[in-house]
């Protein structure tokens, strides 16, 4: 099915003991003389942060590596609302409120008692922890459908497979994610089956942070990437300006990458690819949605990042850099700048309906007719 454009930008750093990744931006060329046209316009303003929610009790990695991270985000039009039992709708009672208000009354999403970790961006999904990362890319054509919900099965899916990442990071030196996405996939299959059936499918990416080594002073930092799908994730090394490692996009067609869930054929255990990347410290990790990589060339993700970081580094943001300010408690933040630039970089494509773009570039090579960025 055609895929939903959103607009979605993790960076990540890795540090000792604490690492970040980031996004960039592009520039753009036009292919013909400007003419009065209607531009793309972002119904959902952008947003940033750090991390994503988590419970007020969750587990922390013992790995002596851990993630600095920023991300950023921007869909053209929010999802559709989540349904019950995950999101319990305000009571209509007066009396209801007075003995129920915690659970009636608590706007966050759950399922099975737990909170939903992430946070959706129109039918996507994002998860921003201090030892994983995931992009979900739910597909938005299953909003033409009564009972179609991409949002919820992107988030879901994120969900439970940061539980499984949880359970299983400290207790074993040998991580093995496509089995956590496996049981996240069946997980998320039996909560979107019972007590109603919810319809969606999602392409995923995760990126999930360990180490090799018997103790910390021998540790080296390795990543566990996962992948099905058109999202993407690249390391960076910024020492020596280069692309270590970049996820392969997979695809049935032109406009439909594999994905997970209602009527696809794909699964974790057969689809799914797993990389294993020895990382060092201050190397960058960027997990980004087809939002960005069909607006920018990779050239140019690894040139606004860079670029980006020496900004911030050197001090020298410019009144535009001030006009897409973060909000003041980030504005300390570098991995929320950089993913910020990212994300400022690939809209200025996707509202360009004479940009040239990746998108453009592969659907000519289709034969179709298409020019400019893309923001559906």
């Amino acid at each position: 099915m055609v895929t939903q454009d959103t607009v979605t930008t993790i960076l990540l750093m890795i540090r000792s003991p604490q690492w970040t990744a980031a996004r960039t931006t592009s520039s753009r060329r036009l292919i013909r003389p400007r003419t009065p046209v209607r531009q793309y316009r972002a119904a959902v303003l952008p947003s940033y942060g750090i991390t994503t929610p988590v419970p007020d009790r969750h587990p922390h990695s013992k790995s002596p590596f851990c993630f600095q991270t920023g991300y950023a985000l921007c869909a053209k039009r929010p999802s559709r609302p989540f349904p019950p039992p995950f999101l319990s709708p305000p009571s209509s009672s007066f009396s209801d409120p007075l003995t129920t208000h915690y659970q009636s009354q608590d706007k966050r999403l759950s399922v099975g008692g737990e909170l939903v970790r992430g946070l959706n961006n129109g039918d996507d999904a994002v998860l921003v922890a201090d030892n994983f990362i995931g992009v979900n890319d739910g597909v938005g054509a299953w909003a033409t459908k009564e009972r179609g919900h991409a949002a919820l099965w992107s988030r879901l899916l994120l969900h439970f497979w940061a539980l499984e990442a949880e359970r299983e990071v400290d207790r074993t030196s040998k991580l093995d994610p496509i089995e956590y996405l496996q049981r996240a996939y069946e997980e998320t299959i039996r909560a979107t089956t019972s007590p109603n059936e919810w319809l969606g499918t999602t392409t995923t990416v995760t990126a999930l942070l360990h180490f090799t080594g018997d103790n910390a002073e021998n540790a080296k930092p390795l990543l566990y990437v996962t992948n099905l799908g058109d999202c993407k994730v690249l390391v960076i090394r910024p020492s020596e300006e280069k692309v270590l490692f970049r996820t392969t996009e997979q695809w049935h067609w032109f406009d439909c990458p594999m994905q997970l869930g209602t009527n696809s054929v794909d699964t974790p255990r057969k689809d799914a690819v797993l990389s294993e990347v020895q990382l060092e410290v201050d190397d960058l990790v960027l997990a980004v949605s087809d939002g960005v990589l069909d607006n920018l060339w990779e050239h140019e993700v690894v040139t606004i990042t860079l670029d980006s970081l020496k900004k911030w580094d050197g001090g020298h943001l410019e009144e535009k850099d001030i006009d897409w300010a973060t909000p003041a408690h980030l504005a300390d933040r570098r991995m929320v700048f950089v993913a910020r630039e990212l994300l400022k970089a690939a809209l200025a494509i996707a509202q360009d309906p004479f940009a040239e773009s990746p998108y453009m570039e592969k659907a000519i090579e289709e034969g179709l007719a298409i020019e400019g960025g893309r923001f559906l």
